[in-house]
């Protein structure tokens, strides 16, 4: 089946793929094949698992050809749009992701609504068919690239925090909103700060029911955590979707070679086998401990391959397995950094170009605690899988019907 699959998808790639094409037009087919998510069901995908996506993926960068637009448009809302929204809202977003034309941002956590992402305060408040926006977001991925935000806010603050929550297709270019980029450690600013001072949004642009926001969002999260687990295949070009970044217009083969920086966060077989190279390189390959850890990150590539196997097989899920995605993924970073520090030594605080590897390991360890917290904390996913997988009780706190301006630390903020 893969040799098959192979062949076909060489055959459409040399047919089609061609340098001097804008990464627009590159990805417009694309996305015409099926191929930028294949994971999707048709019409805008073609329902592959994780095999067939890697298939796609090494056919591509075997015959130099880009990969598939990135960033949270792709990886969040396009799968949350076609669970929740209506058949007018997935014929206006979800095309327009896939082939690359928007770029979307996550407007979830805030300075006071992290882990407790349910007793967030931005603001909802119905002005006719439009709602008016106030508040603050934090750790905004890739905010300033964005033409859409995924919005939760407070449509109902009499309801109890989890029910008065609403889901929004946010528009964020327009007054109002003010993107503020955060310099990281990496020398990158990936996430944003994003400050909404009475900014609009139409009520047709509510994604799922009214107040049913957290729900909705909770796709969101299963999804983005089993993103972060590795759990979809998908090759990813070095191109930013969206009219912002300024890519779309560019040749498609001007981004050959380059890398993502987004995958500083990731670690799949190939940082195994890169990892096994430059330990046999450096004469480390039969050091104990070397060895040891490259059998433990192996195992645990393995165990994200199993799981991302089990979620696509409902008679065998558990509820849990995008948790466990994130928590295996940021253990396998974490060990990674560990074993490049084992190899290198101090090489490892070198930086650039010029440095090992290019100064992907070395990005790849100052990165690292990042996916531990982003995407919900790994405590709160432990916490997850103990109460709604394995009947542990919940933590204690108060009534869940407590309306939201009755809770004791909002009762002066509302």
């Amino acid at each position: 089946m893969s040799n098959e699959l192979r062949a076909e998808l060489d055959a459409w790639i040399d047919a089609n793929w061609d340098p001097d094409l804008t990464v627009r037009e590159w990805w417009q087919r694309l996305s015409s094949a099926g191929l930028t998510n294949p994971g999707l069901t048709q019409p805008f995908g073609k329902g592959w698992g994780r095999t067939e996506t890697r298939v796609l993926a090494a056919a591509l960068r075997e015959r130099g050809a880009i990969g598939s637009p990135a960033g949270l448009g792709m990886l969040l809302a396009a799968p949350t749009i076609l669970a929740h929204g209506n058949e007018t809202q997935i014929d206006s977003y979800v095309p327009r992701i896939l082939d690359g034309t928007d770029a979307w941002c996550q407007l979830f956590s805030e300075p006071g609504a992290g882990s407790d992402l349910a007793g967030l305060q931005t603001k909802a408040i119905r002005d006719g068919d439009e709602w008016v926006i106030t508040g603050q977001k934090v750790w905004t991925s890739e905010g300033q690239h964005a033409d859409l935000g995924m919005l939760i806010a407070r449509t109902d603050p009499d309801a109890p925090k989890h029910r008065g929550i609403s889901w929004f297709a946010f528009p964020m270019r327009q007054e109002g909103v003010e993107v503020r980029p955060l310099r990281e450690m990496t020398g990158r600013s990936l996430f944003n700060e994003v400050f909404i001072d009475e900014a609009r949004v139409s009520h047709h642009d509510l994604i799922g029911e009214l107040n049913d926001g957290w729900r909705v969002a909770n796709t969101t999260l299963m999804v983005e955590r089993a993103g972060i687990g590795g759990g979809h295949g998908l090759a990813y070009a070095a191109a930013h979707p969206g009219s912002i970044a300024g890519h779309l217009e560019r040749p498609a083969g001007s981004f050959v070679g380059k890398r993502l920086a987004l995958a500083a966060g990731g670690v799949g077989p190939g940082t195994l086998q890169l990892l096994r190279e430059l330990a046999e390189d450096r004469g480390k390959l039969k050091d104990g401990r070397v060895r040891q850890d490259l059998a433990r990150l192996h195992t645990e590539l393995e165990l994200m391959r199993m799981n991302s196997q089990r979620t696509r097989q409902k008679s065998q899920q558990t509820g849990g397995e995008g948790n466990l995605a994130k928590i295996l993924m940021t253990s396998a970073l974490h060990r990674t950094r560990e074993i490049a520090g084992s190899i290198l030594g101090p090489e490892m605080t070198l930086w650039g170009e010029e440095s090992v590897t290019d100064g992907v390991l070395q990005e790849m360890a100052v990165f690292s605690p990042a996916p531990s917290i982003y995407g919900g904390t790994d405590e709160v996913q432990r916490n997850i899988i103990g109460e709604r997988v394995l009947g542990l009780p919940k933590e204690p706190g108060p009534n869940k019907d407590t309306p939201f301006t009755e809770l004791l630390h909002n009762k002066a903020d509302w």
